[in-house]
């Protein structure tokens, strides 16, 4: 996805309560269990539904690392979905997200003024009404840039615009995203 998309999966992830499937065989099985048969295994992953089955029966042990990567990162999106939407509801209603970044900020303002666009590191606690923006956004599918607006905006109110108390009308700039870290 993008930086600030895999921050907010990475956020939602923290808060499970098990850890996923270790062994491939495990994983296998997990992946056949929610999407209902192998073929549909064989499809997302990119193998041949015999390879699925293989790993189902233990008979394939070890797989190539980019089916590693492919199969755990299959598993970890389909983990727990309960405990992840109970998560993503607390923050969205009551708790709100803390965001760790290390951007460019500013906004348009006189030359050799404070204002000017920095690299910056940040650690603030979004509200909730921010944290069921970003969220929601994340489910309807919305792109990296739209998820960086939205959270320019969280950070542009919370921050600089301090909620409403000064500089009112000022448009944030967030750009150069070298990280992007979420804590429910």
């Amino acid at each position: 996805m993008g930086i600030i998309g895999d921050g907010l999966d990475r956020a939602v992830q923290g808060a499970f309560t098990r850890p996923i499937p270790k062994s491939a065989g495990a994983q296998m099985r997990y992946l056949v269990k929610q999407l209902k048969g192998t073929r549909a295994v064989a499809g997302l992953l990119g193998v041949s539904q015999r390879t699925v089955e293989r790993y189902v029966k233990d008979q394939i042990r070890r797989p190539r690392a980019d089916l590693a990567q492919r199969l755990e990162d299959a598993v970890r999106q389909r983990w727990q979905p309960r405990v992840r939407d109970r998560a993503r509801k607390q923050a969205a209603a009551s708790t709100g997200l803390v965001i760790h970044t290390r951007a460019r900020f500013g906004f348009t303002a006189a030359p050799g003024t404070t204002d000017d666009a920095r690299i910056r590191h940040l650690t603030l606690a979004l509200p909730p009404h921010h944290a069921a923006r970003l969220l929601d956004a994340q489910d309807a599918g919305a792109s990296e840039q739209q998820l960086r607006g939205l959270a320019a905006e969280a950070l542009g109110e919370v921050y600089f615009r301090d909620g409403g108390r000064r500089a009112g009308g000022l448009e944030v700039e967030f750009t150069d995203v070298e990280q992007a870290e979420f804590d429910l």
